[in-house]
């Protein structure tokens, strides 16, 4: 059972929206959160709306189908995508998409930031591949996310953005920040010279590590309602 006080989390999506302003993750009104309540219930921002703006009365309720059912604004037109990880990894319980400039870069120039090159980022988000481009707001989208959601919670797509997921609001949003840290480091590595990355055999030592990993375990919970 999810157990969250939804009066909380919408003051949490709100404050996770503002810092997602003030970090210059997004721009204008970019950028969109949903949390999963229930088993049918998500809780999202909606559409035209700057995230450093926003109250708690702003946020809207949606079905897994999509189909509004609360809220007096329109959901974000990208639900799709959020929608997807919750049908494909009922443990993701957070859905964060923002446009971190540097990590946002590497995915208009068509650059994946996979490179295993900082153990920390290996064991915080695995791999960060690049999704190809799909119109946003479409079912294309979400087509093309599809092969890459089960096994990521980082993913950039290519021409758009980064999208983040995790087990609470806090560890989806801290992986937008590690992706946006992470792209700098590897800009700052290319420039100095070849990357050197790390070998595969640490490589999957630090995977194995990442499976217990305090930021990525799952709080202990029973089933959905």
């Amino acid at each position: 059972m999810f157990n969250e006080n939804e009066d909380y989390v919408r003051r949490e999506i709100c404050r996770v929206g503002n810092m997602l302003h003030q970090r210059g993750f997004v721009a204008a009104c970019d950028g969109n959160i949903s949390v999963r309540l229930r088993q049918d219930l998500v809780l999202c921002t909606p559409t035209s709306i700057s995230k450093g703006m926003m109250e708690p009365d702003d946020l809207v309720l949606i079905n897994m189908s999509g189909a509004q059912i609360g809220g007096d604004r329109r959901p974000s037109t990208e639900m799709g995508m959020h929608l997807l990880f919750y049908r494909m990894r009922p443990e993701i319980r957070a859905v964060v998409h923002a446009h971190p400039p540097t990590a946002t870069g590497f995915a208009a120039a068509g650059i994946p930031l996979d490179e295993p090159l900082v153990a920390e980022v290996v064991v915080a988000c695995g791999s960060i591949p690049l999704a190809r481009y799909g119109t946003p707001g479409t079912p294309e989208l979400s087509q093309v996310l599809a092969p890459l959601v089960p096994d990521n919670d980082a993913i950039l797509m290519a021409h758009h953005g980064v999208v983040t997921s995790g087990h609470d609001l806090l560890s989806a949003y801290m992986k937008m920040e590690t992706v946006e840290h992470y792209a700098k480091i590897v800009l700052v590595a290319r420039q100095l010279g070849p990357t050197q990355p790390l070998p595969k055999e640490e490589v999957r030592k630090l995977m194995k590590a990442r499976e217990n990993y305090e930021a990525n375990r799952l709080p202990v919970l029973a089933d959905l309602d």
